[in-house]
């Protein structure tokens, strides 16, 4: 019989406080899923996308699970934590872009007040894309809502001083984004450490491709993060957040009716299928926190997450 020793690691993954209630992320001293070796004190999180407006490019199976809530944030919010078990809440700036509605940062201030009442968890506030207006609406928003520990997505190598500034000067956590690169995202970290921001602040978006469409080489990325956090390297050991939903749900396959493809299987579970199988994927390369879009999905994640982490 083979008496394997638990491999033991010079690195962990920082720990994350979110939201003013203080819920953790990270914190794990082993490979992902290798509870048999190593600690993991908190466990991966899920949560749910919601946003400011009516999402034009949701899948119809996608609109049909969050009926009567489109184009609600608050009410969005409020069924993704109280009915759907999220963890937490991204609010998804979608109105904000010029092209898309351009709404103010006052409409913008609005929404989050609103999403936070209602769902009483953390928020995840994501702006449109990187551009002068996201910096200029995700600084009013950081501001109006100081002290209250948002996550801030996010922020990327080519435009990242003014959510530095904005994230340590009101008590925020910011996302480093980088495009499936592993030295972008050590350098992004640098930077925003030069620029006087805790990295136990930090969380690493490293882009996320859906199940057919670079999520392999996605897998690979997050892998090499993950073991350079482990063997020791601090720019590299921030949580990782994976924005599951997003790239899941452009994918053809969740698209096309089954009378077109008729050997796909039904199209309302095919997208969750692929949102699940993604999800999973994912876990097991490193997210610390997923936002998923379909709540079943959520659901789903969840029961298998209880059987790799059994609650207390």
């Amino acid at each position: 019989m083979l008496n394997l020793q638990a491999k033991k690691w010079p690195g962990k993954l920082r720990e994350v406080s979110l939201g003013k209630a203080g819920l953790r992320v990270g914190g794990g001293t082993g490979l992902p899923l290798h509870t048999h070796e190593a600690a993991f004190p908190h466990r991966p999180l899920l949560a749910l996308e919601v946003t400011d407006i009516d999402p034009p490019r949701f899948a119809p199976t996608l609109r049909a699970a969050w009926e009567g809530a489109l184009g609600k944030p608050a009410l969005a919010a409020e069924r993704a934590v109280k009915e759907h078990g999220a963890d937490l809440v991204m609010l998804h700036l979608v109105g904000v872009h010029p092209d898309r509605g351009d709404r103010s940062a006052e409409q913008a201030i609005a929404d989050v007040g609103a999403v936070l009442a209602a769902a009483g968890a953390p928020l995840i506030v994501k702006g449109p894309g990187v551009s002068e207006k996201q910096n200029d609406v995700l600084m009013r928003v950081a501001e109006r809502f100081a002290g209250e520990g948002l996550v801030l997505h996010s922020a990327c190598q080519e435009s990242y001083k003014t959510l530095a500034a904005a994230a340590v000067a009101y008590g925020h956590v910011l996302v480093a984004e980088s495009p499936i690169d592993l030295n972008i995202a050590k350098q992004l970290n640098i930077l925003l450490g030069d620029a006087s921001v805790d990295l136990d602040r930090v969380l690493c978006d490293p882009l996320t491709g859906g199940l057919g469409y670079g999520l392999e080489y996605t897998y690979s990325v997050m892998e090499r993060i993950r073991l350079a956090a482990l063997g020791g390297d601090p720019m590299l050991s921030c949580p990782v957040i994976c924005l599951c939903g997003e790239d899941v749900w452009k994918a053809k396959e969740v698209w096309v009716p089954e009378e077109k493809a008729p050997d796909w299987g039904e199209t309302a579970a095919r997208g969750i299928h692929w949102e699940v199988a993604t999800a999973l994927a994912l876990l097991a390369a490193g997210a610390d926190l997923l936002v998923l879009r379909h709540p079943e999905a959520l659901r789903r994640v969840r029961r298998q997450l209880d059987t790799w982490f059994p609650r207390g």
